[in-house]
């Protein structure tokens, strides 16, 4: 038993509940000690309760670009790292990794930062992105290691001299837990409309403009199928939702807690996102056996074998979309379920979330 204390900094309990849970359990059943820090949600009371963690209440704005708050998160982070003495210190997500990272540096304590994508800034030239890249390179310039959940997002920050690269690990994501995600029989092939699914935040970068539009012209053309969205709104996407919801265009299904009811009912899952990390929606449906229609970009295009399993499509492209969404509804129920089959060994045999854990336990020395 190593009895290390363990601080882990994220900027939301869900991310921490839903995907980082085996690990938690895993450090703690090795008998470490694991403190959590992040802006208190609904998630709370189960980190607490349920892995028995300590939890810190944290706030900072996941999207805000204001100095002075952001020097009040460093300064947070420095205090709450001098007054919980951590031995290792794991950061998750932009802010904690940049802020968290640099306070973990000036204490001369360990620490492993998770890079689960680059967000908005890295895709376009500009001073945003020569800002991040600076922090960036003061933050992880004494990292213990750095973790990546895909290729393309571990090499740009190679190309920009961020980190070098032997103190990187690849992982494929967050993993997914396939027993719980288990296999759900493929839809009665009676059942019509052809169901699609898209489970995300209601946000432009997820590719929801493109979704919208692919859905009026399902809806124009006669198409036996429905659009159905599960999520929050992270954008300004409410008034809009709600409008062609009237129009019968899509229906909208709330955020829903646990997607395993909705993933049963569906017939394939879209998610035309413009950059990921590794999207966790896209290896809960493969590992529940269905098809996937994704983009094609780093974090997405891992789970897809193109025309075996699903079909990528072109990122802000809506033809590319709807041509897919067409083909696929179009498809025989044999070649569906097939499909939907090899989603599922894909899932099973590239992305279990024990292989993860068990990676990232013995980079760390766990």
């Amino acid at each position: 038993m190593s009895g290390k204390r363990i601080l882990i900094l994220s900027n939301n309990g869900l991310g921490l509940y839903k995907f980082r849970k085996e690990l938690i359990e895993a450090m703690i059943s090795h008998g470490n000690t694991v403190i959590l820090a992040f802006p208190f949600d609904e998630y709370k009371e189960r980190l607490t309760e349920e892995l028995g963690c300590e939890c810190i209440d944290t706030p900072l704005e996941r999207r805000g670009t204001d100095p002075a708050k952001d020097l009040s998160l460093l300064n947070e982070y420095t205090r709450l790292m001098k007054r919980v003495k951590p031995s290792i210190v794991i950061t998750y997500t932009i802010k904690p990794n940049i802020y968290g990272g640099l306070a973990a540096k000036s204490r001369k304590i360990p620490y492993y930062s998770n890079i689960t994508g680059l967000g908005t800034a890295f895709h376009t030239d500009g001073m945003m992105k020569a800002l991040v890249t600076a922090l960036y390179k003061a933050a992880l310039s004494k990292a213990s290691h750095v973790f990546f959940e895909n290729a393309e997002n571990r090499n740009i920050f190679l190309s920009l001299g961020i980190i070098p690269e032997n103190i990187t690990t690849i992982l494929n994501g967050a993993g997914v837990n396939t027993n719980y995600y288990s296999f759900q029989t493929y839809p009665d092939p009676e059942s019509v409309p052809i169901k699609f699914l898209f489970i995300g935040r209601i946000m432009a970068e997820k590719g929801i403009n493109e979704l919208f539009e692919a859905a009026r012209r399902i809806k124009a053309e006669k198409i036996n199928a429905e659009v159905n969205i599960a999520g929050y709104f992270d954008d300004d996407y409410k008034k809009q939702t709600e409008a062609l919801c009237d129009e019968g265009i899509i229906r909208y299904l709330g955020f829903h807690d646990d997607v395993r009811p909705l993933l049963k009912e569906t017939h394939c899952f879209i998610l035309p996102s413009y950059h990921e990390g590794m999207a966790n929606t896209v290896l809960e449906a493969a590992s529940s056996g269905r098809p996937l229609i994704v983009s094609d970009i780093s974090g997405c295009r891992e789970a897809v074998e193109n025309g075996e399993n699903g079909l990528l499509i072109e990122p802000h492209s809506v033809e590319s979309l709807f041509s897919a969404m067409k083909s696929f509804a179009e498809l025989s129920n044999d070649i569906r379920i097939s499909m939907g089959e090899e989603s599922r060994r894909i899932a099973v045999n590239k992305f279990d979330k024990n292989k993860v854990v068990d990676m990232v336990m013995e980079v760390i020395g766990l």
